[in-house]
């Protein structure tokens, strides 16, 4: 009996982590090839950020406001995530 209820939770487990690695690896990808996430119904904010270039091998950095007092601070980098941090900034009025 206890053989059966290992032999359930092994396979309970390798479902649930197959489902997820089956998730994550679905890349969104666009026709600008940014991979964006879609917005609902198109409606968000598609003002430029502020970007400040970096040497090759660096993430560049974008800034911008974003919601009612608060600013985005985003890195790019090509071998790997970007980063990103929200800060409260009360020059991003709204």
């Amino acid at each position: 009996m206890k053989r059966i209820r290992r032999s359930v939770w092994a396979a309970g487990v390798v479902l649930l982590v197959g489902g997820l690695l089956a998730g994550c690896s679905q890349e969104y990808d666009d026709e600008r090839g940014k991979g964006d996430a879609p917005v609902q119904g198109k409606a968000g904010d598609d003002t430029p950020a502020e970007v400040f270039n970096m040497p090759d091998g660096f993430g560049n950095l974008a800034t911008k406001c974003v919601g009612h007092g608060f600013r985005a601070y985003v890195t790019t980098n090509a071998t790997g995530p970007s980063n990103v941090q929200i800060v409260e900034d009360k020059t991003c009025g709204g």
